[in-house]
């Protein structure tokens, strides 16, 4: 499965500004179409361990955001906006109408994003890991920690990062997936992670959570204090057609942890925009 996620780079996708996307299609045995978006400072490798499952019901894009991988990173600012018009403008590069359309903290507010600009697009939308709005705070909180990354690299955030991402438990127990996504962490560019960081603080949706008609599927790991569970719960009260689920004792990055139930779940979120 690496070798098939790590080809993800070596197609590209030139979107409505010029911008360049690196992505992948990987084919499935089924009808179901899946695009999956990644968290901050990661990329399309994010989800190696979520794509096999996927994979027996259907077709599985993934890609790098702009800003990260192997994607361009122009100058910001970001917004989840362009983000999401970036994804539509994947999607029509690759000839699909409409996908399951599921993402993990930052890929969970472009997913947010993108179904709130493109319901028709949306099949089924996925909100793993994430949240519509990180509160009133969050623009200072996001721009202090872009801060730290300009001033002293992202070295400094890494004992941060790690302990946010897996449980202890897993971290202990798992430490070469640890370290792999360290990596992917460490080879971003400072001023585009900068940039996605302020896309992050400036985040709401609250208001487009009403007019949300598609199935959606919410999931939130117990130990989740990046986006905790009252953000979760927050979307799932306000999302019309919204199943919700709290996995015990995971933290933040519940498809490196869990990808299995991740993808079950997933799954079932196809099965029900069909």
């Amino acid at each position: 499965m690496q070798n098939i996620i790590t080809a993800a780079t070596s197609q590209k996708c030139q979107v409505r500004d010029g911008t360049e996307l690196a992505y992948s299609v990987i084919s499935g045995t089924g009808n179901a179409r899946y695009a999956l978006v990644h968290s901050l400072a990661m990329n399309g490798t994010f989800w190696k361990f979520v794509v096999p499952y996927l994979q027996k019901t259907g077709d599985v894009l993934v890609y790098d955001c702009r800003g990260h991988g192997n994607s361009a990173k122009p100058a910001g600012p970001y917004t989840g906006e362009l983000f999401a018009d970036d994804l539509k403008d994947l999607l029509g590069h690759i000839g699909w109408t409409s996908a399951v359309v599921a993402g993990a903290s930052m890929g969970g507010c472009v997913s947010l994003a993108f179904a709130a600009a493109y319901p028709e697009a949306t099949a089924g939308l996925g909100l793993i890991d994430t949240t519509c709005w990180y509160g009133a705070d969050a623009p200072a909180q996001w721009e202090d920690r872009a801060q730290k990354a300009l001033i002293n690299g992202l070295s400094v955030l890494v004992d941060f990062q790690k302990t946010r991402w897996v449980s202890d438990k897993f971290r202990a127990s798992h430490p070469g997936i640890v370290d792999a996504a360290v990596d992917v962490f460490l080879a971003n560019d400072t001023a585009a992670y900068a940039e996605a960081c302020r896309l992050l603080g400036r985040f709401d949706k609250r208001s487009a959570l009403a007019g949300l008609t598609m199935p959606t599927t919410i999931l939130v790991g117990e130990e989740d204090y990046a986006a905790p569970v009252a953000m979760a719960e927050y979307m799932h009260h306000n999302i019309p057609r919204s199943d919700y689920m709290v996995i015990p004792a995971v933290r933040h990055l519940t498809p490196l942890e869990c990808p299995e139930l991740i993808a079950t779940k997933l799954i079932e979120l196809a099965a029900k925009a069909e």
